[in-house]
């Protein structure tokens, strides 16, 4: 009886072996360039049917197109290896504050009560406002679930796109967004430049919209740990928060410079 059982447990362990073995190879694969995106595609709209994702998004997902801009934009991004002066130079630091402080008394109204809400004073929040898309003028022209998709497919940052493409897919789905949401390059909406699930999670009103980015920024950093009338430089409490807005540090510190002077330091 023994010998019986330890060779069950040997087979059951092969047969899950073999069972592991045939979902990898029907999981979708990444690739490298365009040639295997319409492969890719067919598996994943299976993968997304058996994890709830309705007919919307399905639908949306077979319309996309392999992005070769949002590839080359991805393998491209040297911005975030300059000095601090260089990056604020580089993204015209001085017209942002200024204009910052022109935006921050037009829209007093606005942001008191966003401080009020959630604790985040205007400097941060117009800075970021700024560097994302020029005020909402710069929101991108790319067909933002395609973006989405190619990267998800794309064998370099896989798992973090797929989420992001499950969690657009699911806006589509509740008629949030549309498959022919235009955005930036790696995907980013609205005049804070959300990916699909950072607006899942965090998102409060319409996102194209100042009010509802502005709003919708100021809650991801309050869900960040951003704590009322405490400081926002680095090796100050809330600097944490705006780290985990975007990993570059060069860009951390200059949200930090830039707050600040448009808060009314220097």
């Amino acid at each position: 009886m023994k010998k019986n059982r330890v060779f069950s447990s040997a087979a059951f362990a092969i047969v899950t072996l073999l069972f592991g073995l045939n979902s990898q190879a029907n999981a979708a694969q990444c690739g490298n360039g365009p040639g295997g995106f319409e492969t890719w595609k067919q598996q994943f709209a299976g993968e997304a049917r058996a994890k709830g994702i309705g007919g919307a998004g399905i639908a949306a997902l077979q319309q996309t197109n392999y992005a070769s801009a949002t590839i080359n934009a991805d393998r491209s991004l040297h911005s975030f290896k300059l000095s601090l002066d260089q990056f604020l130079a580089k993204r015209g630091a001085p017209a942002i504050v200024s204009r910052g402080r022109s935006m921050k008394q037009r829209n007093a109204a606005l942001f008191a009560s966003i401080q009020q809400r959630y604790g985040v004073p205007p400097g941060p929040l117009i800075a970021i406002w700024g560097m994302e898309t020029g005020f909402g003028s710069q929101r991108g022209n790319q067909n933002m679930l395609s973006s989405i998709a190619t990267l998800a497919y794309d064998c370099r940052r896989p798992e973090y796109f797929t989420d992001q493409l499950y969690a657009a897919l699911k806006l589509i789905d509740r008629g949030t967004l549309s498959g022919s949401q235009r955005g930036s390059m790696h995907g980013e909406i609205g005049q804070t430049q959300f990916l699909p699930k950072t607006m899942l999670e965090y998102g409060v009103g319409n996102l194209e919209s100042a009010s509802g980015a502005l709003t919708s920024t100021a809650n991801f950093l309050k869900a960040h740990g951003w704590r009322a009338g405490a400081g926002y430089q680095p090796g100050e409490p809330n600097f944490a928060a705006i780290e985990e807005w975007n990993a570059a540090q060069v860009y951390q510190k200059a949200i930090a410079l830039m707050g600040r002077q448009i808060d009314g330091g220097e």
